[in-house]
C-alpha cells in the first residue's frame, strides 16, 4: 500500500470514527433530555388533581406539550440548518431544564397565588418542555450530517432507542423520587427553602438531567462540518406548504402524522383498556408498559436498522404499518380473544389474557419502531444536503400534530365504544400504504 492510500485509510478510519462519537454525544443528551420527560410522566395525573381540578386537565395538558412541539419542531429544524445543530440542541435541553424547574413549584404558586395560577404554571410549564422537545428535528439531521447514506437507518434507530430508555427508566425514577423514603430523606438532607414533595422532587430530578445534558453537550458536542442553508425569512405555514408540494416529502409528512395520530390514541386509552376489560391496576398495566418499552429499544436500536440495510427503509416501513394494524386489531377484540386461548399450563399469571395482550405488545412495539426510523431514513434520503433539518422539523411538527389531536379523539370514541379507538386506529394507517407503495 502507498503512503498516500495509508493516508487515506487512515483519515477514513479517522472519520468514521469521529462520527461514531459525534452520533454517541447526542444520542446520549437526547437520552438525558427524554428521560427528565419519563420521570414526570408518572406523577402527572396525581399532580393536577392535588389541585382538585377535572381530570380534563390530564389531557389537556398532555396535548398542549405535543401542540407547543409540534409549533416549535419546524423552526427549530430550520434554524439548524441556519445557525446549527449545536446551539439549537444546546437551548433547547437548557430551557427543558427550566420548564421542569418551574413545573416543580407549581403547588408553591398556588398556595401563594391561588388555584388558577398554579394551574396557569403548569401550563407555562409544559408548553416551555414541549417547544424544548421539538429538538428532536436537530438530533436527527446532526445524525444525517454525521452519517453516511447507507448507514443512517441504524443511526437514526439508536434515537428511537433513547426514546424507549427514556421511557422504561424515566417513569421507575419519578416514581422512585415521588416516593415517601426519598421524600422524607430530602426533607431532612434539602434547605427548607427548597420544597421537597412528591410532585417537586421529580421535577427537580428532570431539571437536573436536563441541565447535565446541557453541559455535556457544551463540553463534548461539535458542530459538524456541512454545507449550510442561507438565512431566510420563513414562516411556520410556509414551511408546511413547501413540504406538501414537495412530491417527495409530502407522503412522509402525511404519513408521520396519520402514524402518530393512530399510535397516539392507543397510548392514551391502553391502560384505561386493561382495567376495564382485564383488570389491571397501574402496577400490572406499568409492566406492560414496561415490556414495550424494552421491545422498543431492542427493535429502534438493532432490529429495523439491520432489516432496513438489508431490504431497505420503505419496505421496512410498509412492515411496520402491517404489524401495528394487526396489534391494533388483536387490541380490539383481545377480550374475545383471550377466551379462546386454551389452558396452558405453567405459572397461575400466564393466562389467555395475558398470552394475547403479550401478543399485541410485541407487535406493536416492532410496528411503531419500524415506521419511526424507517421514516426518519426516508426523510433524511430524500431532503437535500442543506435542508435536512427543516425536513426533520416538518415532519416531527406532523407527528406532533398527530400526537395532539389523537388522544383527545380516541378518549371520546372509548367512552362510546370502548373498542372502537383501536379498530379506527388500524383503519388510519391504511392510507399510509397506499402514500409509500409506489415509493
Amino acid at each position: 500500500m502507498s503512503r498516500s492510500q495509508a493516508a487515506t485509510a487512515a483519515d477514513a478510519t479517522a472519520t468514521a470514527g469521529g462520527s461514531r462519537r459525534a452520533v454517541a454525544v447526542v444520542v446520549g443528551v437526547v437520552f438525558l433530555d427524554l428521560l427528565g420527560f419519563g420521570i414526570i410522566i408518572p406523577i402527572l395525573p396525581f399532580y393536577v388533581r392535588s389541585f382538585a381540578i377535572s381530570d380534563v386537565f390530564i389531557g389537556l395538558l398532555a396535548a398542549s406539550y405535543s401542540l407547543a412541539q409540534f409549533v416549535a419542531a419546524p423552526y427549530l429544524g430550520r434554524i439548524s440548518d441556519e445557525r446549527g445543530r449545536r446551539p439549537v440542541l444546546m437551548l433547547s435541553v437548557g430551557a427543558a431544564g427550566v420548564a421542569w424547574l418551574v413545573f416543580g413549584v407549581a403547588a408553591e404558586v398556588g398556595a401563594a397565588a391561588g388555584t388558577t395560577a398554579a394551574v396557569l404554571t403548569l401550563f407555562a410549564a409544559r408548553l416551555l418542555a414541549g417547544a424544548a422537545g421539538g429538538n428532536i428535528a436537530a438530533a436527527q439531521a446532526y445524525i444525517a450530517d454525521v452519517t453516511p447514506r447507507e448507514s443512517r437507518a441504524s443511526a437514526l434507530g439508536l434515537v428511537g432507542a433513547a426514546f424507549g430508555l427514556g421511557f422504561v427508566f424515566g417513569p421507575a425514577i419519578g416514581g422512585l423520587m415521588a416516593s415517601d423514603g426519598v421524600v422524607a430523606l430530602a426533607r431532612d438532607v434539602l434547605p427548607g427553602v427548597v420544597p421537597a414533595t412528591r410532585f417537586s422532587l421529580p421535577s427537580f430530578t428532570a431539571a437536573g438531567l436536563s441541565f447535565l445534558a446541557l453541559g455535556a453537550a457544551a463540553v463534548v458536542l461539535k458542530e459538524p462540518d456541512r454545507q449550510r442553508a442561507p438565512a431566510r425569512r420563513v414562516t411556520f405555514v410556509s414551511q408546511f406548504r413547501e413540504a406538501l408540494a414537495d412530491a417527495a416529502i409530502r407522503p412522509l409528512v402525511l404519513s408521520f402524522f396519520l402514524t402518530s395520530f393512530a399510535f397516539a390514541g392507543v397510548q392514551v386509552m391502553f391502560i384505561p383498556f386493561l382495567a376495564d376489560f382485564f383488570g389491571y391496576d397501574a402496577t400490572g398495566a406499568a409492566l406492560f408498559l414496561t415490556y414495550i418499552g424494552v421491545l422498543g429499544t431492542i427493535n429502534q436500536g438493532v432490529v429495523v436498522g439491520r432489516l432496513a440495510r438489508r431490504f431497505g427503509p420503505r419496505r421496512v416501513v410498509l412492515a411496520g404499518v402491517g404489524s401495528l394494524f394487526a396489534a391494533l386489531v388483536v387490541l380490539a377484540v383481545s377480550p374475545a380473544l383471550a377466551g379462546l386461548v386454551p389452558p396452558l399450563g405453567g405459572p397461575t399469571w400466564l393466562t389467555g389474557g395475558v398470552v394475547v395482550l403479550l401478543g399485541f405488545a410485541t407487535l406493536a412495539s416492532f410496528g411503531n419502531g419500524a415506521l419511526t426510523v424507517g421514516l426518519a431514513t426516508l426523510v433524511s434520503e430524500r431532503a437535500s444536503a442543506d435542508a435536512q433539518g427543516s425536513a426533520f422539523g416538518v415532519t416531527q411538527g406532523a407527528g406532533s400534530l398527530g400526537r395532539t389531536v389523537g388522544p383527545p379523539l380516541a378518549a371520546a370514541a372509548y367512552v362510546a365504544v370502548a373498542w372502537s379507538p383501536f379498530a379506527a386506529g388500524a383503519l388510519v394507517l391504511l392510507p399510509v400504504v397506499a402514500l409509500l407503495w409506489r415509493g
